[in-house]
């Protein structure tokens, strides 16, 4: 992890935070339930009112933000790689957080991370960038920063395992139901409000190194998105003592691995 240091011009945090939000909830419109099942997974583990936690790939700070309104006291990090989102979330976080730059894909992202164990690291709709074995490899290293107890939660799509038909109804009624939404100009679309991002002036230097970072952009061809099962099996093997699944809405969930 490297220090995030935030560009000097201003950014409209609220607008950029209500617009972030509006466009994820046209993907996941049960997303606050899924975020408030990881806050009370983490309310069960901490004995403390000052978590130590880990929003991992945290993007706008989407989970810091909660977790902090949550339990004000709590220490939190936020790492990432995507310069746009970091900015963001600099500017909504305003030093109530430490945020740094990390890569995922490698595994020397976690060096300058705070020390000591975290309660809890907490990632969502993120690691299905990564494949097979580096999300495996990825697990035991995030077990490794968790003080014994502590748990890993990662919220996705990860359909369950008994109903593949049925996920694929229930995927393509949301994939119609999104489509509406476009069409109606309810919500934008992920094209759509990286089109704003670029035509914003006040982030024009960090959508440019976001362009050097991912030059052919994230595409839905790179995505990983097996079964919670699959999860379930790579937590056990990176060597968490409880694997389970806290939350469920369709096709998506929650798993969690505590150490």
């Amino acid at each position: 992890m490297t220090p995030y240091i935030a560009d000097s011009a201003p950014i409209d945090a609220a607008a950029w935070q209500e617009s972030w939000d509006r466009q994820q909830e046209a993907y996941l419109p049960d997303r606050e339930h899924r975020l408030a099942a990881m806050l009370d997974a983490v309310a069960a583990v901490a004995d403390t009112d000052r978590p130590r936690l880990l929003d991992l790939a945290g993007g706008t700070g989407t989970i810091s933000l909660r977790a902090l309104a949550r339990f004000p006291h709590a220490e939190v990090t936020l790492v990432d790689q995507d310069p746009v989102l970091l900015a963001i979330a600099s500017a909504s976080l305003a030093g109530r957080a430490v945020l740094g730059t990390a890569d995922l894909r490698t595994p020397d992202w976690q060096a300058g991370l705070p020390t000591g164990g975290f309660d809890a690291v907490l990632t969502a709709t993120a690691l299905h960038w990564l494949p097979a074995d580096r999300l495996t490899t990825l697990y035991a290293e995030v077990r490794a920063l968790l003080r014994p107890g502590g748990i890993l939660v990662n919220a996705d799509h990860m359909p369950d395992d008994g109903l593949p038909g049925l996920t694929k109804r229930l995927t393509a009624h949301a994939d119609a139901r999104r489509t509406a939404r476009w069409a109606a100009g309810a919500a934008l679309s992920w094209s759509d409000w990286w089109q704003r991002v670029t035509a914003d002036p006040v982030l024009a230097a960090p959508a440019q190194r976001r362009r050097e970072i991912y030059p052919d952009g994230h595409t839905d061809s790179a995505e990983f998105l097996p079964t919670a099962g699959w999860h379930l099996d790579a937590l056990r093997t990176a060597g968490f003592t409880e694997v389970g699944t806290v939350w469920r809405g369709g096709p998506d969930a929650a798993v969690a691995g505590v150490r």
